[in-house]
């Protein structure tokens, strides 16, 4: 059934018990008011999912709410952040139901409660098209101590948390069924799932605020995203393809249709973290991130531009012979 709740009652049923925070106010007043921990910057981040872009219209309201919230606790997760509290803005369709927004608001609770952050405000509105939720997240870092991409240095080992490409291969099982036969139930639905909810590595952020000299989460794939990194930070980089760490059901599809490495690599929504570290910090890396039960892999290294100024992303077999392809990512526009 169409909705029947007014925005003020909407708010109070739904979104006045998530926040839990003091500083949220009750949800009572126009702004927030949170202070910083002590001798911390905050680290801010936004970011929007759209019905037909980030998510299939009819996928339930309960996990694209995680999957709003999650995206963002990602970015914190690789600068080593502690996550705070975060903003909400919510487009509503036209058509939403009463049951639709308890299950969105069901989705939040569960989220907050697990990585332990509450609603401090925000905002809704109607939407022309689909359902849109913007949320921006705020977590705290040690004042002076948040890894950047420009910090990135040649001769840095680079390491990429969980794996890699499952998401895209989920939203490719979805949309192209018929490449995937070699998988069975229990392989698609692990894919399925990688692409509807990530898993931020937020357990990860402690090793990666003290043993990583620069650090981004992998939204648009590794290819376009390294490059980034690159660019940023005025270096090069050489990834051994052999060893970037896959799940094996993406082992199992890549096995039978090789071309699928393209999905793998730049296919993006993988939501882990690629991190830069020191040759002399890498033990104490791994061993951190053991600790936090995040598994991590080494999957080549940062190196100087070559003498003509020349940087960007070399793609290597396990040979280590070059491989003479240009890996994209997704892009907006």
């Amino acid at each position: 059934m169409p909705h029947r709740l007014g925005e003020d009652d909407l708010i109070a049923k739904y979104f006045r018990p998530l926040a839990t925070d003091p500083a949220a106010l009750a949800l009572r007043d126009d702004c927030a008011a949170l202070t910083p921990p002590p001798g911390c910057d905050l680290v801010l981040k936004t970011d929007a999912v759209a019905a037909g872009i980030h998510f299939f219209p009819d996928d339930p309201w309960d996990l694209v709410a995680k999957k709003a919230l999650r995206v963002n606790l990602s970015d914190l997760a690789a600068k080593g952040a502690r996550p705070l509290g975060y903003l909400l803005s919510l487009a509503l369709p036209a058509d939403w139901r009463e049951a639709d927004l308890a299950a969105f608001a069901r989705g939040l609770a569960a989220d907050q409660a697990e990585f332990g952050l509450s609603l401090l405000g925000g905002d809704t509105i109607r939407s022309p098209a689909g359902l849109v939720v913007t949320i921006t997240a705020l977590g705290a870092v040690p004042t002076g101590r948040m890894p950047r991409r420009t910090d990135a240095r040649p001769g840095d080992r680079l390491f990429v948390s969980g794996t890699l490409g499952d998401a895209a291969l989920g939203l490719a099982l979805r949309t192209g069924p018929e490449r995937f036969v070699a998988l069975d139930e229990a392989a698609r639905a692990h894919l399925a799932d990688r692409y509807l909810l990530p898993r931020p590595r937020v357990a990860l952020a402690p090793a990666v605020l003290a043993h990583a000299r620069a650090a981004m989460d992998l939204s648009d794939g590794l290819g376009l995203d390294l490059a980034r990194l690159c660019t940023a930070s005025g270096c090069a980089a050489e990834i051994d393809l052999a060893r970037l760490p896959l799940s094996p059901p993406a082992r199992t599809a890549l096995a039978a249709r090789p071309d699928l490495i393209e999905i793998v690599v730049a296919g993006g929504d993988d939501y882990e973290i690629l991190a830069a570290v020191p040759p002399e910090a890498v033990a104490d890396f791994t061993a951190a991130a053991s600790v936090a039960g995040v598994p991590v892999a080494a999957v080549g290294r940062m190196i100087a531009v070559d003498g003509e100024g020349r940087g960007g992303v070399s793609w290597r077999d396990s040979t280590g012979a070059e491989i003479p392809i240009a890996f994209g990512g997704f892009c907006h526009f």
